[in-house]
C-alpha cells in the first residue's frame, strides 16, 4: 500500500468536472484578470468567515506582508510572533524592514505561549501576530485583551486554519487583519498560489486593495508603492467551486482526527498537540505527532542543534520517518529548523528570551498522512505501522544506550 501525505487526485477526481466547466468558461470568456468571478469569491470568502471585506491575493505570505503594510509598520517597529511557524510569518515581518520578536511555543499546544507575550512588549512594539498552527487556534481573547491594554494591531496568520473556530468566530475575524494561504494543500487550496486578507475595517481593506495593484486607486495613479498581488481569475473560478464543499470537507478532517486519536492513543511514546480549550474548534490542516523519548533526549539545552549537521540530532524521528516510508507511508516534518536556526537570520537575534521548547519540537513532530478523501482502511494501516515501527526504534535506541 502507498499513502502520500497528501493527494489531489482523489479530491479531483470528485468536482474535477465541475472546475473544468468553470476554468473553460474563463478561458473562453478572455478576461483572465479581475472581473465577476473575483467578486464572487470574495463576497463568498467574506462570508464563510464573517468579515466585511476580503481581497484576494497572489499568496499566503502577500497577505502578511500587504496585512503589515496596510497598517504602516515598518522600519524599527517590531512585530511579536510565535517561534514556530513556517518561515513566511517572520519572512514576511523582515519584508517591510520590521523585527520578528519571536517568543517560545506552549509545549502542549506548540502555538505560542501567551503567557510569555507582555513581556516582550515595548516602546517598538507595533502588532501581535499570532499564528493558527496546524489548524488550532491561539487563544485569541487572551491576545485581544492585550492589545487592547497596549493599544497594538493584532494580524492573525490563518494560512493553515481556514474555518477553524475561536468560541463563535472563525479565526480570521477576529483580529484586525486576517491572513489566509489558498496552496493547494490547505484546507481550501487553489490549483497554485494564491491568498486573501480579511478585515472589517473599510480603511484597512482600502488601502490594501491599493496596495495588492501596484498601490494605485485608479488605473495608472500610483499613491504609494505597492505590489502585483492580484488573484488571479482562473483560481478565483476553482476557489469558487471548492468553496461550496468546505464544510464537508472540514468534518472529514475532523473524523479523520479522531480515528488517528483512537489508534494512537495507547502508545506512550506519542504524544499530540493539545488543543487548549473546549472554545476551540480544530480544522486539522495537518496532523501531527510528537515521538517522545526522555531516555534518548535527555538534553535540555538544544540551543546550538542547528548549527551544523541538524539531522544527527533527529534520529529517533528520522529513523521512524524513514521505516515508514519503506512501508508505502509518507510523512512530512512541520518544521524540522526552527526560524530563529535558518540560516537567512543567522546574524539577527530577534528572541529575548531562549527558545527551548520550539527547539525541541523541532527534532519531535511528524506530520502523518491527512487529507479529506483518506479511509479508514489506510488510517489503520498507517497506525498499525507506526505502532510496530517506533517499538522497534525505541528497542534498537535502548539496546545501544
Amino acid at each position: 500500500m502507498q499513502i502520500p501525505p497528501f493527494t489531489l487526485n482523489r479530491q479531483f477526481q470528485e468536482i474535477g468536472s465541475e472546475i473544468e466547466t468553470e476554468v473553460f468558461k474563463v478561458l473562453k470568456g478572455g478576461q483572465y484578470i479581475g472581473g465577476q468571478e473575483i467578486a464572487k469569491f470574495e463576497e463568498s470568502f467574506s462570508n464563510l468567515i464573517g468579515v466585511e471585506n476580503t481581497i484576494g491575493c497572489n499568496s499566503g505570505t502577500d497577505a502578511l506582508v500587504l496585512a503589515l503594510r496596510a497598517l504602516d509598520i515598518g522600519v524599527g517597529d517590531e512585530v511579536i510572533t510565535s517561534s514556530f511557524s513556517f518561515f513566511a510569518t517572520a519572512e514576511a515581518i523582515s519584508a517591510v524592514g520590521a523585527n520578528p520578536i519571536l517568543v517560545d511555543i506552549d509545549p502542549e499546544t506548540y502555538l505560542i505561549n501567551t503567557e510569555l507575550i507582555e513581556q516582550e512588549i515595548n516602546s517598538n512594539t507595533k502588532a501581535i501576530m499570532p499564528v493558527h498552527l496546524f489548524g488550532n487556534a491561539v487563544n485569541m481573547t487572551l491576545i485581544k485583551s492585550l492589545a487592547n491594554k497596549y493599544d497594538l494591531k493584532v494580524i492573525e496568520d490563518c494560512a493553515q486554519a481556514t474555518c477553524t473556530m475561536w468560541e463563535d468566530s472563525k479565526v480570521g475575524s477576529i483580529g484586525d487583519i486576517g491572513c489566509f494561504s489558498f496552496f493547494p494543500t490547505k484546507n481550501l487550496g487553489a490549483a497554485g498560489d494564491g491568498g486573501a486578507v480579511t478585515t472589517s475595517d473599510q480603511k484597512i481593506a482600502k488601502k490594501i486593495r491599493e496596495l495588492a495593484v501596484h498601490g494605485s486607486p485608479i488605473r495608472y495613479q500610483h499613491t504609494q508603492i505597492g505590489y502585483n498581488s492580484r488573484l488571479d481569475t482562473i483560481q478565483a473560478a476553482i476557489l469558487n467551486i471548492k468553496i461550496k464543499y468546505i464544510s464537508k470537507w472540514i468534518n472529514n478532517r475532523q473524523k479523520i482526527a479522531n480515528n488517528y486519536l483512537d489508534l494512537l492513543e495507547k502508545n506512550q511514546f506519542i504524544s499530540f498537540p493539545k488543543i487548549s480549550s473546549d472554545s476551540i474548534s480544530h480544522s486539522w490542516n495537518q496532523f501531527v505527532i510528537k515521538l517522545r523519548n526522555d531516555k534518548y533526549l535527555l538534553n535540555e539545552d538544544f540551543s546550538n542543534l542547528f548549527d551544523t549537521d541538524f539531522k544527527k540530532y533527529h534520529s529517533l524521528r528520522n529513523s521512524v520517518k524513514k521505516q515508514l516510508f519503506d512501508r508505502g507511508i509518507n510523512s512530512i516534518i512541520y518544521y524540522p529548523i526552527p526560524i530563529h536556526a535558518q540560516i537567512a537570520y543567522k546574524n539577527k537575534n530577534f528572541s529575548r528570551t531562549k527558545l527551548i521548547n520550539t527547539e525541541r519540537v523541532c527534532t519531535e513532530v511528524l506530520s502523518l498522512p491527512m487529507f479529506p478523501e483518506i479511509s479508514y482502511a489506510e488510517q489503520v494501516y498507517i497506525a498499525e505501522n507506526l505502532n510496530k515501527v517506533l517499538k522497534n526504534c525505541i528497542a534498537e535506541i535502548q539496546i545501544s544506550a
